[in-house]
């Protein structure tokens, strides 16, 4: 399996995958992502290059953002001031599911942090999502804490504040990586 760069292309792959995914989490009990994700906030991820997608051959098995932009309000100023990387949006086709893409994608993008020079993998989780939670747990990241209050979509409370992070480092993900080669982004 390689990693590519997302393209425009992938725009109605990308969306499929997130109600594809919205489904099957709903049927576990939880409201994460049921709501559409806009299309144009996605494309302008995508052409900011921060979307990456695993193919295997013809077929796209998962997707996973990577970027040194982190969401306003989750984390404190000393914490954004320390070198880190933040993953949104991981998902892997249910058809690819039980066969551990997802921890080779954190994997992969730890390993992308860590040659960018960053200190910390970071991600925000939905903050009712306890197995989603356990899952982050699970693959070495520490829970820093959860954030329930500050800008929320909708005026609402804020519903992926669940933050946690792992040290970045090199890793064996086993996936040949095809996206452009980071820049060390922090020194």
């Amino acid at each position: 399996m390689k990693i590519t760069t997302a393209t425009p292309a992938d725009l109605d792959r990308l969306l499929s995958f997130r109600q594809e995914a919205a489904s099957w989490i709903g049927k576990l009990g939880s409201d994460q992502w049921s709501r559409p994700y806009p299309a144009d906030r996605l494309l302008a991820t995508i052409n900011a290059g921060t979307v990456f997608m695993l193919r295997d051959g013809s077929a796209t098995a998962g997707t996973i953002t990577l970027t040194a932009e982190a969401e306003e309000g989750l984390w404190s100023e000393a914490e954004l001031g320390e070198p880190s990387m933040f993953v949104n949006k991981l998902t892997v086709a249910r058809e690819y599911a039980g066969q551990n893409l997802g921890a080779r994608l954190l994997d992969w993008a730890g390993d992308r942090a860590y040659r960018s020079s960053a200190k910390w993998l970071r991600l925000d989780a939905w903050t009712t999502n306890a197995r989603l939670q356990q899952y982050y747990l699970d693959q070495g990241f520490e829970h820093v804490r959860t954030v329930r209050e500050g800008a929320a979509v909708n005026g609402g409370p804020r519903v992926s504040g669940w933050l946690a992070q792992r040290p970045t480092r090199p890793a064996a993900h086993g996936f040949t990586d095809e996206a452009h080669s980071p820049e060390p982004l922090f020194t």
